[in-house]
């Protein structure tokens, strides 16, 4: 299951991926799990998200960047792995 929030995008090319596999099996197992994307979020062209991660409200994931783990509201991150770059401050009189 994949949930997106209210106002958020998520650009052209972006794969969001809900399953793996068990690699402490030699029978490699399908694994899922959900990922979760709040409100006002921005996932720039060609984002991966991997299983089960969760995108917090207001974050910003930059073009091209892999996300294998949780990524906290309001900021902004990036690369390979996605590492944090900034926190994200929005002008109120847009």
């Amino acid at each position: 299951m994949i949930t997106v929030g209210d106002d958020s995008v998520v650009s052209q090319g972006s794969c969001l991926c809900t399953a793996s596999h068990d690699i402490s099996s030699l029978m490699l197992p399908l694994q899922t799990a959900p990922i979760m994307i709040g409100n006002n979020v921005w996932l720039a062209a060609d984002t991966f998200v991997g299983m089960g991660v969760n995108i917090g409200q207001g974050a910003v994931v930059g073009a091209r960047a892999a996300v294998f783990k949780n990524v906290e509201s309001w900021t902004v991150v990036g690369g390979n792995p996605a590492k944090f770059i900034k926190t994200r401050t929005v002008n109120n009189h847009d």
